[in-house]
């Protein structure tokens, strides 16, 4: 790329009828102590997003018209920011609010180590009171989930660390890994495309890094909330091909069918909770995603630079803590291995 890339970030901010929060979640990355250039990318907002947003005439809006989630809101974002020639960029949720120092603290864990390509926050639930996430692991029954989610001890995770995969809530990319790896998969639209892109990194040798001195305050839901069944559907949908483009092929077994058996009793009891429709249509969709879903793990495995047993160390050996059905079956079995 011939245009010398700014040292100043980028927060892209996808945006999809968030009138509500928007202008909390703008003025906080406005007072931060270093300043960043903010894309705010409407998905065809149907509230009076787009008024809220013709009043912060610093904030670069990119207006697309139709709904294009979590990842191809970020990827437009991302895609200007790389084309302007920047060297980080950041995702934020358009319900979250971020502490003065959240980017600094950010970038300055990118700065100091050129083996990071993601760095992540402690992103607290929007009363302070509770955690949402110290970044995401991954489980070897092919299930992700945030570290310390729901937990009151909000000082338990304050030491820095490598982690798995980062929150796209609120995680600053470098531009120079992006490049190489790709950005979000837009097939995931929302939910596990942030854990899908932290896997490609992983599997590209990549440090993914978590900064507990950066902080951010998240409305949990804010988005997602305004649709029924939407978390359902996505949930089925996105799962199977978190697994089948990432997962080494010496392990594919042995974390597939624990998946299996997860992903059956997920769609039972969205069935006993009325939200049978949507887990069959999340299901229908992601059985035809698989196939596009392999083409692109073809491409992910082959340029792999680490080696499967790495991976395998990465991941955690054990149920997410809040699988408690699935964790009570293991039980009943007679199996507590993972």
């Amino acid at each position: 790329m011939s245009q010398s890339r700014s040292v100043r970030p980028v927060v892209v901010i996808p945006n999809w009828n968030g009138a509500d929060h928007i202008s909390a979640c703008l003025d906080s990355l406005i007072d931060q102590t270093l300043e960043p250039h903010i894309i705010v990318v409407d998905n065809g907002s149907k509230d009076n997003s787009l008024e809220i947003l013709r009043k912060y005439t610093a904030v670069e809006v990119i207006e697309h018209p139709r709904n294009k989630g979590f990842a191809g809101g970020v990827n437009a974002g991302f895609k200007k920011a790389i084309a302007d020639g920047f060297h980080y960029v950041a995702a934020f949720n358009n319900d979250a609010v971020a502490d003065k120092r959240w980017l600094a603290e950010l970038v300055d864990c990118l700065k100091s180590d050129p083996g990071v390509g993601i760095v992540t926050c402690k992103l607290l639930t929007s009363d302070g009171k509770r955690l949402d996430s110290t970044g995401d692991y991954y489980t070897s029954w092919g299930l992700p989930y945030p570290r310390g989610r729901g937990e009151t001890d909000i000082d338990k995770y304050d030491e820095q660390t490598d982690i798995f995969a980062a929150s796209g809530g609120a995680s600053l990319y470098r531009v120079s890994m992006l490049e190489k790896i790709g950005l979000f998969d837009e097939d995931f639209f929302a939910y596990y495309e942030d854990v899908d892109l932290s896997f490609r990194a992983q599997l590209a040798g990549w440090k993914i890094c978590y900064v507990p001195q950066a902080k951010a305050y998240h409305q949990i839901g804010g988005t997602s909330s305004q649709h029924r069944g939407f978390t359902t559907y996505q949930t089925m949908k996105n799962l199977p091909l978190l697994l089948i483009k990432n997962v080494p092929r010496r392990y594919i077994f042995s974390i597939g069918w624990r998946f299996t058996l997860a992903h059956t009793l997920f769609f039972f009891r969205a069935i006993i909770r009325g939200n049978g429709w949507f887990a069959i249509k999340g299901d229908a969709v992601g059985t035809w995603l698989l196939f596009t879903g392999l083409r692109k793990r073809w491409h992910i495995q082959r340029s792999k630079v680490v080696s499967d047993e790495y991976i395998w160390k990465q991941i955690v050996h054990d149920l997410p803590p809040n699988a408690r059905a699935l964790r009570a079956l293991r039980f009943k079995k007679g199996s507590p291995s993972a």
